[in-house]
């Protein structure tokens, strides 16, 4: 176990007066939680924005095959022209799914992206980096990190091996 629910609860809180602060001049933020468990972490972080920024945030849902991420798909067709954006997932391992989660975001000439991820794994394939971790963690390439979630909470993390 990496992570315990009380301690992954106070992670997010810390991960959402990050995005705060370090957006305090921004009039609204998009938030993009990536289908399964990123979904889940985003609405908490949206959660914890509301006590903390005065902007507007929206949640929208990112879908996609993460073994093979030809088709993306978002909850609602909106314009992120000159908006800030943050994709939100559960873990960073290879940084494939974050890279190709850009796609349907990068053409409408957003003002920023940024990445947030509740757990981050040292080894990466791509070149992805994360703005907002939770934790990192050094692993092999054999073993997995795998965060658990209910419909409103993530429950804790743990390793596993391949």
């Amino acid at each position: 176990m990496i992570l315990d629910k009380e301690t992954a609860s106070k992670k997010l809180k810390r991960i959402a007066l990050e995005i705060a602060e370090r957006n305090h001049h921004q009039k609204e933020l998009i938030l993009i939680g990536i289908k399964e468990n990123g979904i889940v972490i985003a609405r908490i972080i949206e959660k914890h924005l509301k006590e903390f920024f005065s902007g507007s945030v929206q949640t929208l849902e990112l879908s996609m095959n993460k073994k093979n991420p030809s088709e993306i798909f978002l909850s609602e067709t909106i314009s992120f022209d000159g908006k800030a954006v943050l994709l939100i997932d559960d873990v960073a391992n290879s940084g494939k799914t974050i890279l190709y989660a850009l796609k349907p975001i990068i053409n409408q000439h957003p003002s920023q992206i940024e990445t947030a991820v509740l757990v981050e794994r040292t080894y990466k394939k791509f070149p992805v980096a994360i703005n907002y971790v939770g934790i990192s963690v050094s692993t092999t390439k054999q073993e997995n990190i795998i965060v658990d979630v209910n419909s409103t909470e993530v429950l804790g993390a743990h390793i596993s091996n391949a």
